[in-house]
């Protein structure tokens, strides 16, 4: 979910108490409710435009991702009552196209002594749950409740007959429970080989996932366990599980489990692995090629608590996921209000052979290319030192997409100066000379609110006869980077000064050739 429970009981406990008691002693949902439908401009300083925020008030991971009756659920981890973490309730916003949100009013309240931590969502199209019928199948929640008064966690469920817009708590709640103090973040999915729900859930504090099934999504029986593998540094928490295919081909997949970690990630704080292996209905085996290794999601500072989506039509097939971006070691203390933290852009994920190992690709989705202005095509430009291309175009700003392709020559480094002004910027760039992309913010603005957050975050990749290339978000107090089509990301936060954004070309240690580069200004997507 996201931190240690004993951590976040002791947030709970020092909120203010009036806070506390309007939760507990009055009506949850309608206390919740009113604070949601305050206003915001969404023109704060540092808003994301194209990123999902809540209108205010404190947000982390995602939470129950469902495609459902032509809407993309997003569920949330939130504290209705402020912008720090605590009272853990689901947010939840819809969407048509993954990029124009709707806000909704809080789905699932914390009541009873009981936050609702994370979880995932299920359309149950054969009512095995019998909570809808054939003719209205029921959306269900999956989801971790976290007991207050006692250190606890259990697995329990929730469900809606009207695309989510009012939920029901099984009466028969918890349906898991193992009287276990760190147990949490179930991921459900439907197997269709075996004809079962499976349930990955999260063993934090012993590095593993275990793994359930039921045919009813409300009795459950104990499958295997799988871990600990990879990185152990930080607990484990966030499961997914999903099947991809293997370089296009659908007669060829393999399967794929994500498990975050906290503390742990490649550059500190907050992180996110993946393994790669095959899953029968019981147990997940890691491809034997791959034991001893860890292959992180992303590796910015900024990615965490990563799930896709559940029941995406066949007739776009794509598996889509997007994640929380922030870290646990500077998450509250971040210069934003009156909300805060923000999800990363969704990607559409693949699997790809390489020399050294099948791969997870990631890519922007498509629907985000409808915010796409004003537009600007270079070729064929020499790079030596500083070449300020963009600048004699006119062109800066804080909602830019990038897309340049290099010949990196004689080049050491090659990339962008971007939120460029007033003694900023943020280097976003290739260094060929150790074989890696990265993002430099140690000099991005304002850094001085934590000691954790100023860095130079890198990524291994290797170029393809000679040539990288570069596709890159930037959104006011974010940016993304995917390098060679995704091969290598990485997801950061940066909070420049009011005016600095301008963004020119570079190289050290010789010229590089820019073969080609598109740029385009975007739009908000919340006008």
């Amino acid at each position: 979910m996201d931190i240690l429970t004993k951590f976040r009981t002791l947030i709970f406990l020092v909120l203010p108490g009036i806070l506390l008691i309007s939760c507990q002693n009055g009506d949850p949902q309608q206390e919740v409710t009113e604070l949601e439908t305050q206003t915001a401009s969404y023109d704060e300083p540092y808003r994301p435009q194209f990123h999902f925020t809540p209108a205010e008030n404190w947000m982390n991971d995602p939470n129950g991702l469902v495609y459902h009756d032509g809407e993309y659920h997003l569920f949330y981890q939130h504290n209705p009552f402020g912008d720090t973490w605590g009272h853990m309730s689901w947010g939840h916003a819809v969407s048509p196209d993954l990029v124009h949100w709707e806000h909704l009013p809080v789905a699932l309240p914390e009541e009873n002594n009981i936050m609702i931590f994370s979880g995932s969502a299920v359309v149950d199209h054969n009512n095995t749950s019998g909570f809808g019928s054939d003719e209205n199948p029921p959306m269900v929640a999956i989801y971790t409740g976290h007991h207050t008064d006692q250190d606890r966690q259990d697995q329990r469920i929730a469900y809606s007959t009207d695309n989510g817009r009012s939920w029901t708590k099984f009466e028969g709640n918890p349906v898991i429970d193992e009287e276990m103090e760190n147990f949490r973040d179930p991921k459900v999915i439907w197997h269709e080989d075996t004809d079962q729900w499976i349930m990955v859930v999260a063993l934090p504090t012993e590095y593993k996932v275990r793994f359930y099934s039921s045919d009813n999504l409300k009795d459950w029986s104990l499958l295997s366990e799988f871990g600990p593998s990879g990185a152990t540094d930080g607990i484990w928490e966030c499961p997914d599980l999903f099947e991809l295919p293997v370089d296009g081909d659908s007669d060829r997949t393999k399967w794929v489990l994500q498990v975050d970690l906290n503390p742990g990630g490649p550059f500190g704080g907050s992180g996110a692995q993946y393994f790669v292996g095959h899953f029968d209905g019981e147990t997940f085996v890691q491809d034997p090629e791959t034991e001893g290794q860890t292959r992180w999601v992303d590796y910015g500072k900024d990615f965490y608590a990563v799930q896709s989506y559940a029941n995406i039509p066949r007739d776009d097939g794509r598996r889509i996921w997007l994640a929380w971006m922030n870290n646990w070691q500077y998450a509250q203390e971040i210069p934003t209000s009156p909300w805060r933290s923000a999800m990363t852009i969704p990607r559409s994920l693949s699997l790809q052979t390489f020399d050294d190992g099948i791969h997870l690709m990631q890519q922007p989705v498509d629907e985000l290319t409808q915010l796409r202005g004003e537009h600007h095509h270079f070729e064929q430009q020499q790079i030596d030192g500083d070449l300020n291309l963009l600048s004699e175009a006119g062109i800066r700003g804080n909602l830019l997409e990038i897309k340049a392709r290099f010949n990196v020559g004689e080049a050491s480094v090659v990339g962008f100066r971007a939120a460029q002004g007033n003694g900023e910027e943020t280097l976003a760039a290739y260094n060929n000379d150790t074989g890696q992309l990265f993002v430099d913010r140690t000099n991005s603005g304002n850094t001085a609110f934590n000691e954790e957050f100023p860095g130079v975050h890198e990524a291994p990749l290797k170029t393809v006869e000679g040539e990288v290339t570069l596709h890159i978000f930037i959104d006011r107090s974010s940016i993304e980077l995917f390098g060679n089509g995704g091969r290598a990301v990485i997801t950061d936060r940066i909070f420049p000064s009011e005016g600095s954004d301008g963004i020119s070309l570079y190289t050290e240690g010789g010229t590089a050739q820019l073969i080609s580069m598109d740029v385009w200004q975007l739009e908000s997507a919340w006008n």
